[in-house]
């Protein structure tokens, strides 16, 4: 007897691919061309939620810095956003001078959210 399994829908894991390459300042063919794939099959993940193979999988979040717990446990609390995971990375590549920039305006930034409470 065949069990009934639902497929997963990649639609908003494309999305997210697609919002975070272009956050990069990648586009669709550098990535390709750094993945070695073709372009059009990035567009299809992207754009129509095609199943990407777990290789093209594994490499498209390892490179573009994707959480993909917001995928498979949509319900529960993620350790790490996408979007914090993307800010981690960018900071690795600032200075001393820029990461005392960046602290003393999030700080700034939780100070008037407290006082918006």
């Amino acid at each position: 007897m065949k069990r009934k399994i639902d497929k997963y829908d990649f639609k908003a894991f494309g999305q997210a691919i697609k919002e975070a390459r272009k956050t990069k300042g990648i586009s669709r063919n550098q990535l390709a061309d750094q993945m070695n794939i073709a372009p059009r099959y990035i567009a299809s993940i992207e754009n129509s939620g095609q199943h990407p193979s777990l290789q093209i999988f594994y490499e498209l979040v390892t490179l573009l810095d994707v959480s993909v717990d917001q995928f498979f446990f949509p319900n529960k609390e993620t350790d790490k956003s996408t979007q914090r995971r993307q800010l981690e990375s960018l900071l690795d590549d600032i200075s001393d001078k820029g990461l005392r920039i960046v602290t003393a305006t999030a700080k700034e930034i939780k100070e008037a959210e407290a006082e918006d409470k």
